[in-house]
């Protein structure tokens, strides 16, 4: 019978270990700060399962340069993929200047962050569709496997570890957001009554997850498409949730 490799014999598992001790934390801390548990940081740390990807990008974000780049490796994240999705860092990397980067911890507070500093959003095998479509079921976002990776300025995502991209489809939210855009969307903001005037991403039991502007009119709110010729839905007592900010968004070549 084959004997099981030991955490020792495991590049990640000892990281993970080193990382957690570096940070004095509890598996139980780092298991919270990872959105997942105790169990699975005992594991991960014994060597019976590897991180999957979602998780290894978080541990990325987490430990900071350059140790991110082996988790982020590990997920598929490389080098090349920041030239190819922002352009305007793309003259630091090509002189050599990546270990100057600032890579910020995920969920940290807004005064510890640095020009220059990166994070590693997850691209998520996800469908958000606009008005008149149906966009995929809601689940636990940060639970679903990344189809890739891109790399962001800290300034533009304050919440790294609750923020994820997924691609839209539908053009009702034309000419902002476009048939095949990608957004970047942040979970841990909610609250509708802070998200009046913006876009969000918004949840139906049977429509699934839809991109729109948020607004309130006297005491209905409303989900307004930016195309007129689409009609607004009322969400106020008909069953959607809102469960995303929308941040930014980019467009996808073809």
């Amino acid at each position: 019978m084959a004997k099981t490799r030991k955490a020792k014999d495991l590049e990640w598992a000892k990281r993970i270990i080193a990382l957690r001790r570096r940070l004095k934390m509890t598996q139980s801390e780092l298991g919270k700060q990872l959105n997942s548990s105790a169990i699975a940081v005992s594991r991960w740390e014994r060597g019976v399962q590897e991180p999957p990807a979602n998780i290894s990008i978080q541990l990325g974000n987490l430990t900071g340069d350059p140790e991110c780049w082996y988790f982020w490796g590990r997920a598929g994240l490389h080098s090349e993929d920041l030239m190819r999705v922002l352009p305007a860092i793309r003259n630091r990397l090509r002189k050599d200047r990546l270990p100057d980067l600032q890579i910020v911890q995920a969920g940290a507070n807004a005064k510890m962050k640095k020009t220059g500093a990166l994070v590693a959003i997850p691209v998520l095998p996800v469908v958000a569709a606009t008005h008149g479509g149906q966009g995929d079921p809601l689940t636990r976002l940060e639970q679903v496997s990344p189809e890739s990776m891109l790399a962001a300025p800290t300034e533009w995502c304050p919440n790294p570890a609750y923020t994820n991209c997924m691609t839209v489809r539908g053009r009702s939210m034309m000419p902002l957001i476009h048939d095949g855009y990608i957004i970047v969307a942040d979970t841990s903001q909610t609250n509708r009554a802070k998200l009046y005037g913006d876009i969000v991403v918004a949840a139906h039991n049977e429509q699934g997850l839809i991109v729109s502007r948020l607004q309130r009119f006297d005491h209905t709110e409303v989900l307004v498409p930016e195309n007129r010729e689409y009609d607004s839905t009322p969400i106020s007592a008909s069953g959607w949730r809102i469960v995303a900010k929308v941040l930014w968004w980019i467009g996808r070549s073809e």
